[in-house]
């Protein structure tokens, strides 16, 4: 791989664990906008009596390219690990930093996760969350939470490592990976690349009859048993990250069309979401001229190219703006992890605490994000950067390391 033109790999390594670790931050950000989605979109457990129209279309917008981004950067991080630490090394440090975190963190989640669903069920705005009254579960139903993420990275870790056991011992000469890497370079120097890349997601969300765009990629929080869509989307992006790897100058390609890719991320975007709000209102909304299924029809093959295109321009976008060491993106990179690990108790305390007062919206949800995120930095700081936990989650202490290399880094 030549490295002769545009940023050092070093460099681009910093942009993209920035990247990564802000897709872990959105999802805080995310999760504080869901009490405060319009009623027609509302799922979750607590609706706020201030529902917001911008708020609505933040947590959309995030929606669409936040996990597919962030499985493609665990592909490409995946791959640098496991050429750096060999099969053995690489499972032993998955265990260590995914696995047990998986297995140890979910009871210290879940118990507070449980009991504030339950206060909040008292209120007259509580809302649905399956997870938690259907308890006890039936296996394989189990409520994962926002926790599922790590379940699923640890099935594409087995399947890639097993994909790739079979591949070496059947192509031993390469020829075949050769194939692979020309097709693939090929493609991504289409312009036209997203559109390729979404054809899989797009036919799984057309051939879903329950699916509609405000769900995205369904997630497999609620069962053991990952389903379909979550294997198409969320593995073609992983395998996306792990075959750019193998040629990271492809990386210049996105680099240079951030701009192109960004209009037209916000244009799907904003499509899609007014595509959302008439699709959910249809139900008790006058006689339309299109039927349900052709609106659900025509809001997948929007919503698809939708996810690529956006996944692709914030890549750019950051690779653009942001290559080279920050120390602020460093602290936020490391922090990311047990920020996520633990948030979603604490966001969801101060959703039911807010939900009745007579504040608007995005004041409260401001209020959310400026009492956890500086209450959880300090946790992080002060609990584990220094800690054993810092150790298990993100290896090295951080100011030692100047490429990431632990925790979800190298996912």
């Amino acid at each position: 791989m030549s490295h002769a033109t545009g940023a050092p790999v070093s460099e681009r390594l910093h942009a993209l664990d920035a990247l990564r670790g802000g897709a872990l931050l959105l999802g805080i950000v995310l999760h504080a906008t869901l009490s405060f989605l319009p009623a027609s979109a509302q799922f979750w457990f607590v609706r706020d009596t201030h529902p917001s129209l911008l708020l609505g279309l933040l947590s959309f917008t995030i929606h669409v390219f936040r996990m597919t981004t962030f499985f493609l950067m665990a592909g490409f991080f995946a791959r640098m690990s496991f050429h750096r630490r060999g099969t053995s090394g690489f499972i032993r440090d998955r265990l260590q930093r995914i696995a047990l975190p998986l297995v140890i963190g979910w009871p210290i989640v879940f118990t507070p996760i449980a009991l504030i669903v339950i206060w909040a069920s008292y209120l007259p705005n509580a809302g649905p969350f399956h997870g938690v009254r259907n308890w006890p579960p039936v296996l394989p139903n189990f409520p994962l939470t926002h926790l599922w993420f790590l379940y699923v990275l640890l099935e594409l870790y087995a399947a890639m490592l097993l994909l790739r056991a079979a591949i070496v011992w059947l192509d031993v000469s390469g020829t075949w990976r050769a194939v692979v890497d020309r097709i693939f370079a090929g493609t991504m120097r289409h312009p036209l690349a997203p559109l390729v890349l979404a054809i899989p997601i797009g036919i799984a969300f057309s051939l879903d009859q329950r699916w509609i765009n405000v769900m995205g990629v369904r997630t497999p929080d609620q069962s053991l048993i990952t389903n379909a869509q979550a294997w198409i989307g969320f593995g073609t992006a992983f395998g996306v990250g792990w075959l750019l790897h193998r040629q990271v100058d492809l990386l210049r390609l996105l680099e240079r069309r951030w701009l192109p890719y960004l209009v037209l991320a916000l244009g799907l975007i904003l499509i899609s979401f007014v595509l959302s709000g008439v699709i959910l209102s249809s139900p008790g909304a006058p006689k339309l001229p299109f039927s349900f299924a052709t609106l659900r029809l025509v809001s997948a093959i929007l919503y698809a190219p939708a996810i690529w295109i956006s996944t692709f321009a914030v890549i750019g976008l950051v690779l653009r703006f942001m290559s080279g060491f920050s120390p602020t993106w460093r602290y936020l990179a490391d922090a990311s992890y047990w920020l996520y690990l633990i948030h979603m108790p604490i966001v969801m305390a101060l959703q039911v605490a807010l939900s009745q007062r007579d504040w608007p919206g995005l004041i409260k949800f401001a209020i959310i994000l400026v009492v956890a995120i500086p209450l959880m930095l300090a946790s992080y700081h002060l609990l584990v950067r220094f800690t054993f936990i810092g150790a298990v989650l993100n290896g090295r202490r951080a100011e030692k390391r100047v490429l990431p290399q632990g925790g979800i880094a190298t996912a």
